[in-house]
């Protein structure tokens, strides 16, 4: 199958290559970069010498989807919604990693992203890629809005609660750590060494966007009518992981162990969702380079309250190998073609 990558000089779209380049099903047709067109992508990273001597072009869109199957966008927002048009989808096969389409609600998009999105046809075509949860529409897809990193871990943290009604919504805190990745390979000085290393901050504070996506999908999967929860991400000086630490009010006095049980019976059929014992909580360390999810939770007796504990590599499971996983589940291929790597340590 012929597929193509937009924006593959930075960190996501060297995942995609790194994974796609050796998955037995795909053969790369055009790696797109409009500020490297011309150089080989083994140049830019190094780590591909005599795996991938790979001319970038910078090729127009319409021509990438005349060459070829399915493309991945590892775009920054706000810019395939200036190509992709509902015409395309005749075509051609779109898993777009950017924050385009994820949020259906155009109001609420508008508020926290500044763009319309002016095709509805293609706004209502776009399935939101949290495959565990969202597989039946996904199989079934030409368009796929592959979910961010920090949705991905809250999301999958908090359904298994909310479906069950066993916290209250209106108390939900995610306290959120990321590595430096996550920020974008740009020249940003707010990420540079010496302004990350040996320091933690919070960032984005009461307004980061991935708190309407996170909102917005777990009203659709649980059914709420409204759903308001606080999301503060902290930026931690380590390349990749992200953290999440999730308290919310029990509505009833609940055994621990009951909640445990529910939650591996709920995730049993998962292979990338590892719930982890009793009194052992994830680690991003455990996650790194995988498409593994790891969740474990506490109940604060005390003050009745549900402590929830999940990781995931921000770059894999949070982009890439996400993305992977759903482009093998709408070819009917096995979920974990390609994909199915053991955490990496020390990294």
């Amino acid at each position: 199958m012929k597929v193509s990558i937009l924006g593959v000089t930075g960190y996501v779209g060297a995942e995609l290559i790194k994974i796609l380049n050796k998955h037995p099903h795909v053969k790369l047709e055009k790696l797109i970069s409009s500020s490297n067109s011309g150089k080989a992508f083994q140049n830019i990273y190094k780590n591909f010498y005599k795996n991938l001597n790979f001319e970038l072009t910078a090729d127009t869109f319409d021509e990438v989807v005349e060459a070829s199957d399915l493309i991945f966008s590892a775009l920054p927002h706000g810019m395939i919604v200036n190509y992709l048009k509902y015409h395309h989808l005749d075509k051609v096969k779109i898993i777009d990693l950017s924050a385009d389409f994820r949020i259906p609600n155009e109001t609420i998009n508008k508020t926290w992203y500044g763009f319309d999105r002016n095709d509805n046809e293609l706004l209502k075509s776009a399935v939101y890629g949290l495959t565990e949860l969202n597989r039946t529409q996904i199989s079934q897809s030409k368009f796929i809005a592959n979910p961010g990193c920090f949705t991905t871990c809250s999301i999958l943290s908090l359904f298994p609660f909310l479906k069950g009604n066993f916290i209250d919504k209106d108390t939900i805190i995610i306290d959120a750590k990321s590595g430096v990745s996550g920020a974008g390979r740009s020249q940003n000085l707010d990420i540079q060494f010496c302004e990350v290393n040996e320091s933690i901050k919070a960032y984005k504070v009461g307004n980061h966007r991935h708190t309407p996506e996170i909102e917005e999908q777990l009203k659709l999967l649980v059914g709420l009518n409204d759903l308001n929860l606080t999301f503060t991400p902290h930026l931690v000086p380590m390349n990749r992981g992200i953290l999440t630490t999730i308290y919310a009010n029990l509505l009833t006095e609940v055994n621990e162990d009951m909640l445990r049980d529910y939650l591996i019976e709920l995730y049993k059929d998962e292979y990338f969702i590892r719930v982890l014992p009793k009194d052992i909580y994830p680690e991003t360390r455990w996650v790194k380079g995988s498409n593994y999810f790891d969740i474990s939770i506490k109940v604060d007796t005390r003050t009745n309250r549900l402590i929830i504990v999940s990781a995931l590599d921000n770059l894999m499971k949070g982009a890439a190998s996400q993305a992977i996983q759903n482009m093998n589940l709408i070819y009917g291929w096995n979920e974990s073609t390609g994909i199915d790597f053991i955490p990496s340590f020390p990294i």
